[in-house]
């Protein structure tokens, strides 16, 4: 068995076997297969597709690839939560504090960003001293003793999926409805949880931008975690506009402390409520979702969320004095004004296209080796629905670079849409799908 030989069969439509798939995930991990190898696979994959027995395998063989964490000796449930990506999405800071304020378990494994997505890895380490490679002991340790751990792949847990989602952002392959499966479950299932809530963003603003789409990978999603014996619940999201007003890193920081403090936007403090409930009633804390929603929301009006937030940055290493003093974020040299040319209602904000604009700040990737500025963004001061008036800032952008600015700037051109009626945006919660 070779890699040419895999790849060619893949390339020609044809079904990888249990072994095939072993084989290639095996030897990539270990250094056997280059990138420009494993780069064509994915794109194979991407055009071609998987079956339900493909995406199972691929699942185990990279779960395979490294250990899986055992955390039977923590009591209680150990529920995580994961996100398929989107702009503005920053509700893992916050749920994953609320969650572990009401006697959740979180072992929480993250990404980075893929695409025009931020990733949780890249907002945690705007935080002076923020560590997300921990040793696997301190991560067990960590959820024990704090109620949340929020860590990256390492060597050990899934170090397969660590290069692969990093070569998936950089051609062209993310939307891969079995990439994004195994990517997940993998990662999901290696933290040695019981249960795990999904949220599958569907819009502009998301690789999924049909309600098919959205609904095809939930399915795919629940059903292989289920096959696997785990508690698994997905719920589909809008993400036509960016969730809340700050996208970028420590943009997204500064808004999820506010939130954890009861002072976050709408939108984002519901969706956030919403998934920790989920958390909450699949660790059998809530007898039902309501109950769960009331304990979630009275974890931040009573600050134990954000006390929880407070040591889980110090027990990382971090600066814990964020939490009250978010000036210690890192903050951009310059700021510029994005006006309404006319007066109505806003009825767009192209989430993808905020999302392009603070990547091209530097907010994410474009090469796999490319660094993060964790200080550049924007800011929005407008939603969708509101009324606007001519010369009404609508977004500032946060930047450190005039050359990229200006790239920023033309990105949101058109990103926003102004019309005399208003036009109801869709309902921010569109399905619940448990199998």
């Amino acid at each position: 068995m070779t890699a040419i030989e895999i790849l060619r069969k893949k390339r020609d439509g044809h079904a990888l076997s249990p072994s095939e798939i072993n084989f290639i995930i095996d030897a990539y991990a270990n250094g056997h297969v280059p990138d420009y190898q494993m780069s064509a696979l994915l794109m194979a994959v991407y055009l071609n597709g998987m079956s339900a027995e493909e995406m199972g395998a691929l699942t185990q063989a990279m779960i395979g690839s490294g250990d899986v964490l055992d955390l039977a000796g923590i009591p209680g449930r150990k529920i995580d939560k994961h996100s398929t990506g989107g702009v503005g999405d920053k509700t893992s800071l916050i749920l994953a504090p609320v969650a572990a304020a009401a006697g959740v378990k979180v072992p929480m494994i993250s990404g980075r960003g893929l695409g025009h997505t931020g990733g949780t890895l890249d907002k945690l380490e705007s935080i002076p001293g923020f560590q997300v490679n921990l040793p696997v002991d301190r991560f067990r340790r960590g959820v024990e003793k704090i109620g949340l751990c929020l860590i990256g792949q390492t060597d050990q847990l899934v170090p397969a999926d660590r290069n692969l989602y990093a070569l998936r952002d950089v051609t062209a392959t993310v939307e891969s409805i079995p990439l994004i499966v195994a990517s997940i479950m993998s990662k999901k299932l290696a933290e040695g949880i019981d249960g795990l809530v999904l949220d599958v963003k569907v819009g502009r603003g998301a690789f999924m931008t049909t309600d098919r789409q959205a609904a095809e990978l939930a399915d795919a999603l629940v059903a292989t975690g289920r096959s696997m014996g785990k508690d698994v619940v997905a719920l589909i999201t809008a993400m036509d506009q960016p969730l809340g007003h700050n996208v970028g890193n420590a943009l997204e920081v500064v808004e999820s402390i506010a939130t954890l403090r009861g002072e976050g936007p709408e939108d984002l403090t519901t969706l956030s409520v919403e998934l920790a409930a989920e958390m909450i009633h699949m660790a059998a804390l809530a007898p039902d979702l309501s109950a769960a929603r009331r304990l979630a929301r009275r974890q931040i009006e009573n600050g134990r969320a954000l006390a929880i937030f407070r040591n889980c940055i110090a027990f990382q290493g971090g600066d814990a004095r964020v939490v009250d003093e978010p000036e210690r974020l890192p903050r951009a040299r310059g700021t510029m004004s994005l006006v309404a040319d006319q007066s109505g209602y806003l009825t767009v904000i192209d989430a993808a296209a905020v999302g392009m604009a603070s990547l091209l700040l530097g907010g994410g990737r474009l090469r796999k080796e490319d660094p993060i500025d964790p200080a550049v963004g924007i800011v929005l001061q407008a939603k969708e629905g509101d009324p606007v008036a001519a010369g009404q800032v609508l977004a500032e952008i946060h930047y450190n670079d005039e050359a990229k600015k200006d790239e920023a700037r033309r990105r949101l051109d058109g990103a926003f849409r102004i019309s005399d009626q208003p036009v109801p945006s869709p309902p921010l919660l569109r399905n619940r799908i448990n199998g």
